[in-house]
């Protein structure tokens, strides 16, 4: 079997993760851990003319919605995944040791605890050899799944169950592949690595944490690289228990100034999706800077609540669909339109417009910085003298900045750009917005960047 002609893998590069789907020969396909945002899930199985006849989950994720509920409604897909995981949806419940008969291939569970407490991987088997295993937030490339989740009193505890499932995962034969759902940008990656797919003996080769020489070191090593995730990771677990469905297909709703000015006195919260640059020119008082781009579910599901409306301002060229299935993705179906004709057609009806400054980065004033990375990003360079506050954390901590201006600086404005919106919400007028990141500022003043020790 030569799995280049038969597992597909579908990447989302913006919350860092890998869906699987499996063409079983005969029509029908497995589906491993898919998202509810399915749109490329339906394109690939519609090309290979495929019905997905199985939808496999390692575990209840907290970084997306599953969309395995979806595919039993669209599909008649069969859900396998963890008794443990109490589902509150049919599926077929799944132990330790269970196999599953695809049709010529075997789906065995083996139960993996430590990315959460039900985790399971699924090995695929051809007769009696293993050819690879889903190993979910167990294994992944260079590293395994954080254990912090599901409660900071179990963390250690699941680190521990994460040693053991790890070296249960290394026993299978060096060959076996490893097709791992967190990767590369995931924020359930500890710590994150580059490749998303490896085999048992790289793994057993390069991973460092399978390297530990013992569990108490395995353990302390993997909660050192645990860093901040996002707000949102809290509540989608529950819901995944629960079992999404999307009973209408989304749409914007165009809604004009006046009735944007209404919903905003009743609660409700604009955000912009449109490049830095043109909100910089001109945007909504109080509204949330998150550029479209691949990690825009990300920011929305940390920055904003899950129950308010969401107004949103986009450019004419930026697809709805772009936006729309993101966030429901992460849990957000709380989008209730978009301001049509966007920022002009408020400034036409009378709305005021605020601007923020964008700074080159051979002017920037290092005083006046605010770093607003991941502490890793800034620990491995940032202009002297920053200020650290993790962008996640801004709207708590805003009030620790000092008075005067300040210019907010991330990789490479994106995130800056939402940094600068939040403080503008919390009061701040002096804001502005660095184009570009740390190594730009070196590389044009010829100053050098500091690291951590």
């Amino acid at each position: 079997m030569d799995l280049r002609d038969v597992l597909i893998p579908v990447v989302d590069e913006g919350l860092g993760n890998s869906g699987y789907l499996l063409d079983l020969g005969d029509g029908r396909a497995l589906a491993v851990d898919p998202s509810l945002d399915l749109r490329a899930v339906y394109v690939t199985a519609a090309t290979r003319g495929l019905r997905i006849a199985y939808a496999a989950e390692t575990h209840l994720h907290a970084d997306f919605l599953s969309g395995a509920r979806q595919l039993a409604a669209d599909h008649d897909a069969q859900i396998l995944a963890s008794a443990a995981g109490n589902r509150t949806f049919a599926h077929t419940r799944l132990g330790d040791g269970d196999d599953v008969d695809l049709g010529g291939l075997t789906l065995r569970a083996l139960a993996t605890p430590g990315h959460t407490p039900e985790h399971l991987s699924f090995l695929l088997l051809d007769g009696p050899r293993e050819i690879g295993v889903f190993t979910g937030g167990s294994l992944i490339v260079g590293a395994a799944a954080r254990t912090d989740l599901v409660g900071a009193d179990r963390t250690e505890e699941l680190a521990r169950a994460q040693y053991r499932s790890l070296h249960r995962l290394a026993g299978l034969p060096d060959t076996t592949a490893v097709w791992p759902t967190h990767g590369a940008g995931s924020f359930c990656s500890a710590p994150p690595g580059a490749e998303r797919t490896s085999t048992i003996g790289s793994e057993k080769v390069a991973n460092a944490l399978l390297a530990a020489p013992d569990e108490d070191t395995f353990v302390a090593t993997l909660i050192a690289t645990l860093g901040s995730y996002p707000a949102y990771f809290a509540r989608l677990g529950e819901l995944n228990r629960r079992g999404p469905l999307v009973t209408t297909e989304p749409g914007l709703t165009p809604l004009d100034a006046g009735e944007v000015r209404r919903l905003l006195a009743d609660g409700a919260a604009v955000v912009d999706v449109r490049p830095v640059a043109d909100y910089a020119a001109g945007h909504l008082p109080g509204s949330v800077s998150i550029p479209l781009r691949p990690v825009f579910a990300s920011w929305l599901g940390w920055l904003l609540p899950p129950d308010v409306p969401l107004v949103i301002v986009r450019n004419p060229d930026q697809d709805p669909d772009d936006i729309l299935w993101p966030a429901l993705k992460v849990g957000y179906p709380t989008i209730v339109g978009e301001l049509a004709g966007g920022a002009a057609a408020w400034a036409a009806g009378g709305g005021r417009l605020n601007t923020t400054g964008l700074v080159d980065p051979g002017h920037l004033d290092p005083t006046t910085v605010v770093d607003i990375r991941q502490r890793s990003e800034h620990a491995a360079g940032h202009v002297p003298g920053a200020r650290l506050i993790e962008l996640g954390r801004l709207t708590e901590h805003a009030e620790e900045l000092p008075g005067g201006p300040a210019t907010v600086m991330c990789g490479h404005g994106e995130r800056a750009a939402t940094a600068a919106s939040l403080l503008e919400r919390a009061g701040r007028a002096d804001v502005s917005i660095l184009v570009g990141g740390a190594g730009d500022w070196a590389a044009a003043t010829g100053n050098t960047l500091e690291r951590a020790a």
